[in-house]
C-alpha cells in the first residue's frame, strides 16, 4: 500500500546518493538539447528495410502518373555484411590474467561461460544488434538476470535504440565515463503493480486517469490515502508534459529506468599480485592484510553505479546496482561516430543518395517508355480531354475525329509514342548502381553476385578489399561482444560465491570429460587451511577465440587438413584420422573415432600376457569355495612351519650365545689382564654403564691365574717327569681368535744351533 507512512519510511531509507526529481528533470532537459539524429536513423533503417519512398513523393508521382519503383540495393548489401558476421563468429574464451596455477579455474569458468553464451541467447542478441550497428550506427544489448526461475538465470536481449538515451558527452565505447543512461518502456499498469506492489495504488490511479489524475475531483474526495495527496503535490509541481509517460489510447504508462554514477573518494587495497579491492572496515581479512604488509592502502576516486525507477515525477525505487561489475547493463554496438557531435551513423548514410537516384531513374524510365504524347488542334476529336487520354493510353484505342474540324486548313491530330531507351538514361542508372558499391565498398563479389572480376584471383582480391573496409566496424563489434562476455562472467563468479562446486567440463570427439573442483577447502604442508581454485581471488579476462566456430569455417579446416593428410605416411595418417573425423558433422562421429582407435591400437605381446594373467585371476576368483578352502589349509600349514622354524632359530641363537660366553670366560680366566681391555672395547663400541638401573657387563678380574700347561700324567703334589707326556715344551694356541704370543724374541742363530757342543765334534 502506497500511503504516507510507507512513503516516509522509503524516503528515510534513501541515502544521500539517491537521484532526486530535480536531477531527473535536468537529465530530461539535457535529452531535449541533444543533437537531432534519431529521426534520421529511423529513416536510414527504413531504407534498409526497403521502405524508401516517402508519402509526399508517392502522392506527387500519383498525380503526374509516374509509377513507383524501388530497386533495393541497400538491403542485400547489409545482409551480406550480416552473413559475414555469422561466418566469422567466434566464441568466448576465459584466460588467466597473469596468475600461475589458475588454468583449471579458467577452464571451468570457460565451460560455464560458453554454456551461458548458448542458453542466454547472447549470439542472437549480438546479431540483432549488429544490423542497426551497420545500418544507422548504434545497437544495444541488455545483459541481465532472468526473473523467471524456470528459465536460464541469465538473459541477453536486444533493445531498440529509441528506448535508450545516454550521456552523449562520454567518449568511451563502453560508456565507463558516462554520467547516466536512461531507458523507457511502455508497460501495462497491472504488470507494473506486480513489480512495485508498494506503489500499487499510485500505479492503478495513473493507469485509470493518466498524467492529469490529480485534476480529477473524485481523486481527492474523502477516504483517500495521504500518500496519493503527496503524489498529487509532486504531479502539480512537475512541468514535463505527460505525453512522455502516459498513453491515453492503450492506458499504458512509460516507466523510466535510470542508471547513473556517483563519484566518491574511498580507500582501496593494492596487493602485490596486482589485485585492487575496496577497503571494507568490517572485513577482518583486510585488516590482517594491512598489518602483515600484504597490501597497502590508497585513496582513489571511483564511480559507483546506481539505478532508479521513475513513473513520471514519482520515484518507485532507488538503490545500488545489483551486479558486481562497474558497467551499465546496456552494451552499445557502435558503427561510426561524428567527430564534433558523437552522433552515430552507419553505411546507409552514404548509400541513400544513390538509392534515391536508382529509384527515381527507374520510375522515370518506366514512365517514359509507356508515355503517349498527343499533338492536336482544339476540336479535333469528338470527346472530352479525359476520355481522349484514357483512349490514347490503351493499345486498342478507339478515337473518333471531328470531320468538319479536320477539313479545315491547319487542323492536326498526331499520336507519338517513344519506346526507345536513351543510352544516357541507362548509363545514369548503372552509374548509380556502381556508386552504391563505391561509397560502401561492399562489392558484388562480397554479396555473392556476379561482379566485374575476370578471374578467381581478382574476385578474391575484391572480397579481401571489402573485408578491409569492415575491419573497423567489426573491431567495434568484437569489443562490444567481449564486454557482454565479461558481464556474464562477473555474474557467474558472483553466483558461484565461496561454496565448493564441482564442474564437469564436457569433452568432444577428441578430448575426454574433465572434472574441476572449485573453491575446494584443503590443508597445506604446514597444517594451515586454504581454498584451492578460489574463483574470488583469481584474476581472469575474457577474450575471443582466433578461430571462428561457424560451419563454413569447419568445412574449410576439414578440406585443408584432408589435403595435408594425403601427403603423409600411413602411420601419421592413422594418428591424424581422429582429428579429421572430429571436423565433420556426422552425428555419431565420437563412436567412429573410438572404433578407429581400437582398430589401430594393436596389442603387444606384453599386453597379451598381462591380459591372460588377468583372465586367469578372474577365472580363479569365480571357480568356487573349494579353492578358497584349499588356500586356507595351505596358509595354515605354512604358518605352522614358520613357527617351528622360529623355535629352531631361537635354540640355535641360545647355544651360540652360551658357547661364546664360555669362550670369553675361559679367556678371562687364563689371562686376567684382558678384562679391562674388554671394558674399553665395549665403551668404544658405544656401551654406557646403566644409571641408575640395568645390567653391567663389567668383566671381573681373577686373583690367580688358572692352571695351564699341566703335564700328563699328573700326580697330586708332584709333577710329572719332563718329557714323559710326549708334549712340546710350549703349548701352542691354535685358536684363530687369539693367536699365540712368542715367549722369546727371535735370534739370527735360531734354527741352526745344536743342543750340545759336542754334536759337531768328531
Amino acid at each position: 500500500m502506497f500511503d504516507q507512512e510507507t512513503t516516509q519510511i522509503e524516503q528515510a531509507n534513501l541515502d544521500d546518493d539517491a537521484l532526486t526529481l530535480d536531477e531527473l528533470t535536468e537529465i530530461l532537459y539535457e535529452i531535449e538539447e541533444q543533437p537531432y539524429w534519431r529521426h534520421t536513423a529511423d529513416k536510414e533503417m527504413d531504407y534498409a528495410d526497403g521502405n524508401q519512398l516517402e508519402t509526399e513523393l508517392l502522392n506527387r508521382m500519383k498525380q503526374i502518373g509516374i509509377p513507383p519503383a524501388v530497386e533495393d540495393m541497400i538491403g542485400p548489401a547489409l545482409q551480406s555484411v550480416e552473413g559475414f558476421e555469422l561466418q566469422t563468429r567466434t566464441d568466448w574464451r576465459v584466460k588467466a590474467n597473469g596468475d600461475t596455477g589458475s588454468d583449471d579455474v579458467a577452464d571451468a569458468l570457460n565451460f560455464k561461460l560458453n554454456q551461458a553464451e548458448r542458453l542466454s541467447k547472447a549470439d542472437k542478441a549480438c546479431s540483432d544488434a549488429f544490423r542497426p550497428q551497420i545500418g544507422c550506427g548504434i545497437g544495444w544489448v541488455e545483459v541481465k538476470r532472468e526473473q523467471d526461475p524456470f528459465k536460464f538465470p541469465y538473459r541477453c536481449t536486444k533493445v531498440h535504440r529509441n528506448e535508450i538515451h545516454w550521456d552523449m558527452k562520454s567518449t568511451e565505447n563502453d560508456l565507463s565515463d558516462a554520467r547516466w543512461i536512461r531507458r523507457t518502456r511502455w508497460i501495462h499498469p497491472k504488470r507494473l503493480m506486480n513489480a512495485f506492489p508498494q506503489h500499487a495504488e499510485l500505479i492503478q490511479t495513473v493507469g485509470r486517469y493518466g498524467g492529469s489524475w490529480w485534476q480529477e475531483a473524485g481523486v481527492l474526495d474523502g477516504g483517500d490515502s495521504t500518500g496519493l495527496q503527496n503524489a498529487w503535490l509532486d504531479a502539480r509541481s512537475y512541468t514535463i508534459s505527460e505525453q512522455y509517460w502516459y498513453n491515453p489510447t492503450s492506458k499504458e504508462i512509460n516507466v523510466a529506468e535510470v542508471w547513473y554514477r556517483r563519484w566518491v573518494r574511498v580507500p582501496v587495497l593494492k596487493f602485490s599480485d596486482g589485485r585492487v579491492v575496496e577497503y571494507d572496515s568490517s572485513n577482518m581479512n583486510h585488516d590482517i592484510a594491512i598489518f602483515q604488509g600484504m597490501a597497502h592502502v590508497e585513496l582513489a576516486n571511483i564511480s559507483k553505479v546506481r539505478r532508479s525507477y521513475w513513473l513520471g515525477p514519482h520515484l518507485l525505487f532507488d538503490g545500488p546496482t545489483p551486479y558486481s561489475h562497474h558497467y551499465f547493463p546496456y552494451v552499445p554496438f557502435w558503427g561510426a561516430r561524428e567527430d564534433n557531435t558523437n552522433i552515430p551513423y552507419g553505411f546507409v548514410r552514404r548509400m541513400k543518395f544513390s538509392q534515391d537516384s536508382i529509384n527515381s531513374g527507374i520510375s522515370k524510365l518506366r514512365w517514359g517508355m509507356s508515355v503517349t504524347r498527343v499533338e492536336r488542334t482544339k476540336g479535333a476529336v469528338d470527346m472530352t480531354d479525359e476520355q481522349l487520354r484514357r483512349q490514347v493510353a490503351r493499345p486498342d484505342a478507339d478515337i473518333v475525329l471531328n470531320a468538319n474540324h479536320m477539313a479545315k486548313n491547319g487542323a492536326r491530330f498526331e499520336v507519338k509514342r517513344d519506346f526507345e531507351l536513351s543510352q544516357q538514361h541507362f548509363q545514369l542508372i548503372n552509374d548509380n548502381r556502381a556508386a552504391i558499391e563505391r561509397v560502401s565498398n561492399i562489392t558484388s563479389g562480397f554479396q555473392g553476385k556476379k561482379g566485374n572480376a575476370t578471374s578467381g584471383k581478382q574476385e578474391q582480391l575484391q572480397i579481401e578489399q571489402s573485408n578491409q573496409t569492415l575491419m573497423k566496424i567489426m573491431d567495434n563489434f568484437r569489443e562490444a561482444r567481449t564486454l557482454i562476455g565479461e558481464m556474464l562472467l562477473s555474474m557467474i563468479v558472483e553466483d558461484m560465491g565461496t561454496r565448493e562446486q564441482t564442474v564437469i567440463i564436457e569433452g568432444d570427439a577428441i578430448r575426454e570429460d574433465r572434472t574441476v573442483v572449485i573453491n575446494k577447502p584443503e590443508v597445506d604442508e604446514m597444517g594451515y587451511p586454504y581454498v584451492s581454485n578460489d574463483v574470488q581471488r583469481i584474476r581472469l579476462k575474457v577474450v575471443l577465440d582466433d578461430v571462428p566456430s561457424s560451419t563454413t569455417f569447419r568445412e574449410q579446416q576439414l578440406n585443408a587438413l584432408s589435403e595435408i593428410t594425403k601427403s603423409l605416411s600411413a602411420e601419421i595418417q592413422t594418428a591424424i584420422l581422429p582429428y579429421v573425423m572430429a571436423l565433420t558433422d556426422i552425428p555419431f562421429k565420437k563412436d567412429i573415432i573410438e572404433s578407429i582407435r581400437q582398430a589401430t591400437q594393436a596389442s603387444t605381446p606384453e599386453q597379451i600376457e598381462q591380459r591372460i594373467r588377468e583372465e586367469v585371476k578372474q577365472a580363479l576368483a569365480q571357480s568356487g569355495n573349494d579353492i578358497k578352502l584349499r588356500e586356507l589349509e595351505l596358509k595354515e600349514r605354512k604358518a605352522g612351519s614358520e613357527i617351528k622354524e622360529i623355535d629352531a632359530r631361537s635354540v640355535e641363537i641360545g647355544v651360540k650365545a652360551a658357547y661364546a660366553a664360555m669362550q670369553a670366560g675361559a679367556q678371562v680366566a687364563q689371562i686376567p689382564q684382558i678384562a679391562p681391555i674388554a671394558d674399553e672395547i665395549m665403551k668404544g663400541a658405544g656401551y654406557q654403564r646403566p644409571n641408575p638401573m640395568g645390567d653391567d657387563p663389567n668383566f671381573p678380574t681373577a686373583d690367580q691365574t688358572a692352571a695351564s700347561d699341566i703335564r700328563s700324567p699328573y700326580i697330586q703334589g708332584q709333577g710329572a717327569e719332563i718329557g714323559s707326556e710326549g708334549l712340546a715344551d710350549v703349548q701352542q694356541n691354535t685358536s684363530p681368535m687369539s693367536p699365540p704370543v712368542p715367549q722369546d724374541g727371535g735370534s739370527p742363530m735360531q734354527g741352526i744351533e745344536t743342543a750340545r757342543t759336542s754334536d759337531n765334534l768328531k
